[in-house]
């Protein structure tokens, strides 16, 4: 039997982590892409219980042919039991409804870089004590119903941002499929995403000492990707009690049914058991490669600068963009760092030298 004086106290440790993150809350970015009337504002709506799309007007076909994808940014807190969760959902309201594909993927693109950019700016400032965490942690990618797998705008976005966020792909609106087809469909995307070498995000592996609910729990969301779901804000009452579906003639569909739609599980997957996964990934895999290209770049372009005869250009690129200013900033301060090493090197060069003939001295 340990005596108290065993005791040293760092098993609290858990619970000091755990009340300061309640305290300072969480934050979540989530990138919602797909072609308009896919049902993604009701699936966003389905899953926070929320409105956040009530001031939106719907463009009509005249005004979509002219519109380019662009990004709509809308937040909202959460809070439940104490935890308070600031969550931002990032739309793409135009997204493949013009002649010009490249314009639809090239928006998502340059939002995702932005926040990466500017994320990495921040944290390389005076104030890091405050840092908005703006990065995006996962994009759902809508999926038409129609169609026998990916289409070249799907295979072009998702090749174009697998290496900078974490993807989840979800088929919409499966209610209009049989079983059967859900089933053929997943299998087909599966394939084409494997035969193009697209990386969608990973579950990660569990440990061996997990119990078998949880273990059951993973192998049934790994097998439901890609996830086909339904949604809906209409709430009605089937069998004596209430709940969230969609009226048909021949019945009702049951979002929350797991028998009509994987809706479930997405939450499950994105609220309760892989939230903090898909921030782990972006911060230590995505955002990673992005800071490591941008300081690989800043180096090399200090080093040009301090070539003989060389000079800064101004249309240097980084990431496929041009230096911002903050990017110049960072480069006069790593000059700056290595004017002082120089510096300290020649001080310490001096003491050296002044000490050896201190000691030429003695030995006279």
């Amino acid at each position: 039997m340990s005596d108290s004086r065993d005791y040293i106290g760092f098993a609290t440790l858990p619970e000091q982590v755990h009340r300061k993150s309640v305290k300072r809350g969480f934050d979540f970015t989530l990138l919602v892409v797909g072609e308009s009337g896919l049902g993604k504002s009701t699936l966003i709506n389905s899953l926070f219980l929320g409105d956040l799309y009530k001031e939106r007007k719907v463009a009509d076909v005249g005004e979509r042919l002219e519109k380019t994808t662009q990004v709509e940014k809308k937040s909202m807190d959460i809070e439940e039991r104490g935890v308070k969760l600031r969550l931002t959902i990032v739309d793409t309201p135009g997204f493949g409804d013009g002649i010009n594909g490249e314009e639809s993927w090239r928006a998502c693109v340059n939002y995702v870089d932005e926040q990466f950019r500017q994320y990495f700016t921040d944290e390389n400032g005076l104030n890091r004590r405050n840092l908005q965490d703006n990065r995006v942690h996962c994009c759902l990618y809508f999926i038409p119903p129609y169609g026998h797998g990916l289409r070249q705008i799907d295979l072009e976005f998702m090749r174009r941002l697998h290496r900078k966020v974490n993807i989840v792909p979800v088929i919409a609106k499966a209610d209009t499929l049989t079983e059967a087809e859900v089933v053929k469909l997943k299998r087909q995307i599966l394939a084409d995403i494997e035969e193009h070498k697209i990386q969608i995000y990973q579950f990660p592996d569990c440990d061996s000492d997990e119990d078998e609910e949880f273990k059951t729990q993973d192998r049934e969301l790994k097998a439901c990707v890609p996830f086909a779901v339904v949604g809906s804000n209409t709430v009605l009452e089937v069998g004596g009690k209430k709940v969230r579906g969609r009226q048909y003639p021949w019945g009702v569909v049951e979002v929350e049914n797991p028998k009509h739609s994987d809706f479930n599980k997405l939450r499950n997957m994105l609220i309760t058991t892989h939230m903090q996964d898909l921030k782990d990934v972006t911060e230590d895999v995505h955002y990673e490669n992005f800071r490591a290209q941008c300081i690989s770049q800043i180096s090399q372009q200090a080093i040009r600068e301090r070539a003989p005869g060389s000079k800064l250009k101004r249309d240097s690129v980084i990431n496929d963009g041009v230096i911002t200013e903050t990017d110049r900033l960072l480069i006069q301060k790593d000059e700056e760092i290595r004017r002082m090493q120089d510096m300290l090197a020649q001080m310490q060069e001096q003491l050296k030298q002044s000490g050896n003939k201190r000691d030429s001295v003695v030995n006279v």
